[in-house]
């Protein structure tokens, strides 16, 4: 760079009226008023400053110093200890607020463009001056591996135009440490650059903000390891959050602060308790040297509340507290900074069955509860709204004592059978074994529909489980307690057949009274299939051969009417005869009066059979 600054300042004035009336020629030429281009001493401008400039030593593409003379409009004059005066545009000058930076009388330094333009002017650039230096500071800085400093002016594709003194590019993957989205962010900051690739002749440069960052990183990373172990408490910045946590900046080391260890109470999100850019003092709770991987505790700086519950919250204490969430099974409650009860679905009301929390509480309300449990090992309180109001059950087991008859409506049916409206959220259940005594239920949708009104026995009420049984079959005494008198071992029935099955016989003795006959017991004959004998609706004469209370099951038998006729006729038979005809009749019938006579009747869940037994008695 050569830096001129020479001249004489005598003949300086001279020479500046010559210009001035050249340039005063020169506009008259251009707005038509003239064609003259010389002056009036007819001089041009060559001859002026042609040979005058060599002899000063002003050579194109020298930079020199000036000091500005007048600001005009377009234009600064500036004196450059030269003959005359040369002329910078004014817009390569820093406009501030709507004005120009500059002043007469101040110094800058500008670049020799042309020593005359065709109006005889020195053309003079302040940008190309800037350039220049910056391009040679930049060349070293290179060169060096300095650090330069630069404002981001502008977003470009791929990155950041950034002003060193000349315009250069920023690469979006040199812009920090991790990838950046928002690059608006960095417009008009200024930061500190290293140049990491140089083009002079291309006008090419390319800078790296993230070697910087990664360089101090490192540095800080060392310092903040040297210190590093489990159960010491550090600084760190919240540089990341997340759904499941936030990561911390502990100094050119990132920690994990999970959400869990965020708060002893409840954290739905890690926004709730901490905010990036916050600064923090954690514990470390682990740290792997070799992954370099650390673990932070926020909650474990505070005592934890759960080492006093078991003294602050016995059981049967009423308390109250903030309703912060809802779920299926119950609503969470805040009874104290870090500590959270449970009331379950079940221990909100007495009578209303609760289907969702949401029926009883909403989030943020305030409620009164009373303590029911408490398990200090897995931190769970348990609490009760229904608690605090009297039980209806213990009224209700008064009221209505075993054997009172109640009316209701059928609330609902269900499989295992009904329930009835006793008074207000109160319901008795007619279970399907209590709804006949004779009569076989399949689904108690069979005989009964909601809305029906019914009249039922109260069996019982059970406090404790919170159950009111009731029966209708109990409105009616039981026509079993009375079989054994009314149908006798022994007693013989016309009965109607009901069904077949492979096993025998299903007859009725009685309206909702059945029997069965036994495959073995329909004849005196083997038989094979109950159909080949008999038929629905036909009616049957049949004895009585066994009774099973606890089953409810009654046996018959035909073959043993048809043995016992088989037997009178006999008798009746040998009366009216002779003893010859007595001796010839016994060897026809004899065997058969002993199988009639020695008939043992036995019934086994549901299948009768007859089995001779041994019994010399005489016919």
């Amino acid at each position: 760079m050569i830096m001129v600054n020479q001249g004489g300042k005598g003949s300086k004035a001279q020479n500046r009226d010559k210009l001035l009336a050249m340039l005063d020629e020169a506009d008259a030429e251009i707005l038509g008023k003239g064609t003259t281009s010389t002056s009036t001493s007819g001089e041009s401008f060559a001859e002026l400053f042609g040979s005058t400039a060599e002899k000063a030593g002003f050579n194109v593409g020298d930079v020199v110093k000036g000091t500005i003379v007048e600001v005009q409009e377009d234009y600064a004059l500036v004196d450059i200890n030269y003959k005359s005066e040369g002329l910078v545009p004014i817009s390569e000058f820093r406009v501030i607020e709507g004005k120009n930076s500059i002043n007469p009388g101040d110094e800058v330094e500008v670049l020799i463009d042309k020593i005359e333009n065709e109006n005889g002017m020195v053309v003079l650039s302040k940008d190309k001056a800037d350039m220049m230096r910056a391009w040679n500071d930049i060349s070293k800085a290179a060169e060096n591996q300095e650090i330069i400093t630069g404002t981001v002016i502008s977003k470009v594709k791929g990155g950041l135009s950034v002003d060193i003194g000349v315009k250069a590019f920023l690469p979006g993957s040199q812009i920090d440490l991790r990838p950046v989205r928002n690059m608006d962010q960095y417009i008009g900051n200024k930061y500190e650059f290293k140049v990491i690739k140089f083009n002079k002749k291309r006008g090419n440069i390319v800078l790296s903000r993230r070697v910087l960052l990664e360089e101090e990183r490192q540095s800080l990373k060392s310092k903040t390891l040297t210190g590093m172990e489990e159960g010491s408490t550090v600084a760190g910045i919240v540089k990341n959050i997340t759904d499941y946590g936030a990561f911390i900046d502990l100094g050119g080391l990132d920690g994990l602060l999970h959400i869990t260890d965020m708060s002893w109470g409840r954290v739905k999100h890690p926004n709730e308790v901490i905010e990036t850019g916050q600064e923090l003092s954690l514990k470390v709770l682990k740290y792997d040297a070799e992954k370099e991987r650390v673990s932070l505790g926020l909650k474990q700086l505070e005592p934890d509340p759960w080492e006093s519950v078991a003294g602050s919250f016995p059981i049967g204490k009423t308390i109250k507290g903030k309703v912060v969430s809802l779920a299926d099974y119950g609503a969470f409650i805040e009874v104290d900074k870090g500590i959270e009860g449970l009331i379950h679905v079940n221990e909100m009301t007495w009578g209303k069955k609760v289907k969702h929390p949401s029926q009883i509480v909403k989030v943020n309300d305030e409620v009164e509860v009373q303590i029911v449990s408490v398990d200090n090992e897995a931190r769970r309180i348990g609490l009760s709204l229904k608690a605090l109001e009297a039980n209806p059950w213990l009224e209700l087991k008064s009221s209505y004592e075993p054997g009172t008859v109640i009316e209701g409506e059928v609330k609902s049916v269900t499989d295992f059978g009904i329930f009835v409206g006793i008074e207000d959220e109160i319901d008795g259940l007619v279970h399907i074994s209590d709804l006949s005594w004779t009569k076989r239920v399949n689904h108690p949708s069979e005989a009964f529909k909601k809305g029906d009104k019914v009249q039922a026995v109260v069996l019982g009420v059970d406090i404790e489980n919170e159950r009111f049984s009731l029966g209708i079959k109990q409105l009616e005494s039981d026509p079993w307690s009375v079989i054994e008198t009314k149908y006798p071992i022994g007693s013989q029935h016309d009965v109607k057949v009901l069904r077949l099955a492979d096993f025998g016989v299903f007859v009725e003795l009685e309206a909702e009274i059945e029997g069965l006959i036994h495959v073995s017991e329909l004849s005196t004959q083997r038989v094979e299939k109950p159909e080949e004998v008999v038929k629905v609706d036909e009616t049957l004469k049949a004895e009585i051969i066994s009774i099973d209370q606890d089953a409810r099951k009654i046996g018959l038998s035909v073959k043993l009417v048809k043995l016992r006729d088989q037997k009178a006729n006999v008798d009746q038979y040998i009366k009216k005869g002779t003893g010859t005809s007595k001796s010839s009749l016994g060897d026809v019938f004899g065997e058969t009066l002993r199988e009639a006579k020695q008939i043992k009747p036995n019934f086994d869940k549901g299948v009768v059979t007859t089995t001779p037994a041994t019994d010399t008695t005489e016919s």
